[in-house]
């Protein structure tokens, strides 16, 4: 028996990159999938219905089971049709992973305002809205006493989780997606929902000029692309399995390796038995400018 045998998933932005080998992966393991994506520029800009008829042709010819998609996860009636195509053409929905994303990095004395709302528009409100109502769908089917196994994947970034120079705008979107992945899986969980999230690090579209910029990736001995979009979907599809028992986490995903991160956490304190004073603050709180953080970035060790 397959992995995903019997389940149906929606994959966004799912016509190129690392979604489209979330979607290829997963038909391979038996899950009947909807391949969303708008075909659009890396900037978010034009439309292209090929790219997500592309993955679904390759999908059908391997024996499996598809349909296409090209609505925009980040409209309010589009995400609902997106959700709704799922059901219709499957009769239900058992994972949403949310992947569509789109870049135009700008330092933050440059960027416009349409630069800050196309990418927080696509990556925030463009997982919020799949969400929403793949989970109006999961909260119908447990009110009404049907088992619900189900879960949502989101994409964050190590931009997100760590910072980056020249992303403000994604970011923003990508640390809010962490924290709403926490949050959903705070609301989802007692209709059987688990969230989690992943920041992948693979060659896509959006990050060849980032990997340009580090030099050749270099591969193994064995022949292993560390870089490559297909290492991510492995750790996607087993999130996505009925029985997973992880939910409420943030994994940074690259090559061979799974990195669970850690979220907020306090690491000082200073304490007053009265409201401070500005005086007393510049005594006491100087010292918390010298703290050191053990993030354990794993963004400073790949080999690119």
């Amino acid at each position: 028996m397959r992995a995903l045998d019997g389940r149906v998933a929606i994959v966004t932005g799912a016509g190129r990159g690392i979604g489209r080998e979330h979607a290829l992966l997963f038909a391979r393991e038996g899950a009947m999938v909807v391949v969303n994506d708008r075909g659009g520029a890396t900037d978010g800009t034009g439309s292209d219905r090929a790219p997500a008829r592309q993955v679904v042709d390759e999908i059908i010819d391997a024996g499996g089971r598809a349909v296409a998609n090209t609505d925009d996860v980040a409209d309010w009636e589009g995400s609902r049709r997106l959700v709704d195509t799922a059901i219709e053409e499957f009769g239900t929905l058992h994972a949403l992973v949310n992947n569509a994303g789109i870049l135009r990095d700008r330092m933050v004395v440059n960027m416009t305002e349409d630069d800050w709302d196309a990418v927080v528009r696509v990556h925030l409100k463009g997982h919020f809205l799949p969400t929403k109502w793949a989970a109006r769908y999961w909260r119908e089917q447990s009110k009404a006493g049907t088992p619900v196994a189900a879960s949502v994947i989101n994409t964050t970034s190590t931009s997100g989780l760590f910072g980056n120079a020249g992303q403000t705008n994604y970011g923003a979107a990508k640390s809010g997606i962490a924290t709403f992945t926490t949050i959903c899986q705070m609301e989802l969980g007692r209709y059987g929902v688990r969230c989690n999230a992943i920041a992948p690090a693979a060659r896509t579209r959006l990050t060849e000029d980032l990997m340009s910029d580090h030099g050749n990736v270099r591969q193994a001995d064995d022949g292993f692309d560390p870089s490559s979009p297909s290492n991510i979907s492995p750790f996607v599809a087993y999130l996505a399995t009925e029985d997973c028992p992880i939910e409420g986490r943030t994994f940074f995903v690259q090559g061979r390796n799974v990195h669970l991160i850690q979220p907020w956490a306090v690491v000082d304190t200073i304490s007053t038995d009265h409201q401070w004073t500005i005086a007393e603050l510049q005594r006491s709180a100087a010292r918390l400018a010298d703290v050191q953080f053990d993030l354990a970035n794993p963004i400073e060790s790949l080999d690119l």
